[in-house]
């Protein structure tokens, strides 16, 4: 046997998370109705090898791209957009650590991340200031609650963050989920986006060493660190992307196989009512530059990233706007394409056991994370004066 077929068969991103989708679309109406912890679900993503894709192959991750990383997003929420928040989220806190870790922190953590098969969550809330960090030693005490914490419920490690009131700002740091003192209460109860696990964590006295601590409160983030947001507003984008896909091809299919023509159109099969015809054409030309736009998004993130700390803050301004361009219509297609299936399908597509309004449900749930008003006044800014927006964690 030659060396050449020993080696490992290089891992296929797409591939893997088209035959996740596949399972995952299988149970998507039954688990949307239970809600709850998606165990299994959560095992197969940990054993597919897709929770190592963004760490960087110098920690023995395989170092994808984020376009790469953006497009298994969307194919996973096409099928079940509960369960690629949870992917992305994860991710989110990987590339966290990237960004405010030191070298260290991130062979460390990214090292373990990939050796142990970890599952990070987000307890990294900044517009929820409950939990604050006193000093203790060479650390922090933490005491307090965060909610809409993604993923937190079955997670090992936590991405978290605390009120300073000395500095009048926020800390940044990784605690493992099972450290003494943290709780983590599965109360998630959204009409939409049910598996999740964005239950409430609480810390009740916890520890939380100087070596855990990745951002010290006070300290000015660089362009390169604010990159984080833009990280987050793109995988949301492709949430909402991939959830507008399928919707569309739901509705696709159901028009194909099941729905009459109505009786006015004198046409032979539904497809071929003009009106329809029209009407699939009009969200056609939602989802397309939607998906360019993303598309185009995910590389300009990737060409940010790739500068490390030379980036300027008139590249990250530049990439806010490229992302925010694609978390608008991603929004809209999202809205648009999962409410206007039921104009095209029918009364007898609202059947519970079909599970359509899955759709809608999740993407209404999940496009409250942040005003997209405030995404528009931005690029409404940029347009009018050509001003870049401002680093938030939003923007």
């Amino acid at each position: 046997m030659t060396s050449a077929l020993l080696k490992p068969q290089p891992l296929d991103p797409l591939a893997i998370a088209g035959e996740l989708a596949s399972t995952f679309a299988a149970s998507a109406v039954e688990r949307d109705r239970q809600g709850g912890h998606a165990a299994r679900e959560r095992r197969l993503l940990r054993e597919s090898g897709l929770l190592t894709l963004s760490v960087p192959r110098e920690f023995g991750g395989d170092g994808a791209s984020w376009s790469t990383v953006n497009q298994v997003i969307r194919i996973l929420a096409r099928a079940d957009s509960a369960l690629a928040h949870l992917f992305g989220f994860h991710h989110l806190q990987l590339a966290g650590i990237q960004l405010y870790g030191n070298a260290r922190q991130q062979r460390e953590l990214l090292t373990a991340t990939v050796e142990q098969g970890l599952f990070w969550g987000n307890a990294l809330n900044p517009l929820d200031q409950r939990t604050v960090a006193v000093e203790q030693g060479d650390g922090f005490v933490l005491t307090g609650a965060k909610s809409f914490s993604s993923g937190s419920v079955g997670s090992d490690w936590l991405t978290i963050s605390a009120w300073h009131a000395p500095t009048q700002s926020a800390l940044i740091g990784v605690l493992p989920s099972t450290s003494e003192g943290v709780s983590i209460r599965p109360d998630w109860d959204a009409f939409g986006q049910k598996q999740t696990d964005s239950g409430t964590v609480e810390f009740r006295g916890v520890a939380l060493p100087a070596s855990l601590v990745l951002l010290p409160p006070g300290t000015k983030a660089t362009p390169r660190a604010t990159l984080r947001s833009q990280v987050a507003q793109l995988i949301m984008a492709n949430l909402y992307l991939g959830i507008a896909e399928g919707a569309f091809e739901a509705a696709r299919s159901f028009t194909s196989e099941q729905s009459r023509p109505w009786f006015a159109s004198n046409v032979a099969a539904a497809t071929e009512d003009p009106f329809v015809q029209h009407r699939y054409g009009e969200l056609w030309t939602l989802l397309r530059p939607a998906a360019v736009l993303a598309d185009h998004a995910a590389l300009e993130l990737d060409s940010a990233l790739g500068k490390g700390a030379l980036v300027t803050e008139r590249e990250r301004g530049e990439l806010a706007i490229s992302v925010a361009e694609a978390k608008v219509l991603s929004h809209r297609a999202g809205i648009e394409v999962s409410n206007q299936l039921f104009e095209l399908t029918g009364a007898r597509a609202t059947s519970s056991k079909l599970g359509l309004d899955r759709f809608w449900r999740n993407v209404r749930v999940h496009t409250l994370h942040d005003p997209i008003d405030y995404k528009y006044r931005d690029l409404g800014r940029y347009a009018l004066h050509r001003t870049l927006p401002e680093p938030t964690a939003y923007s």
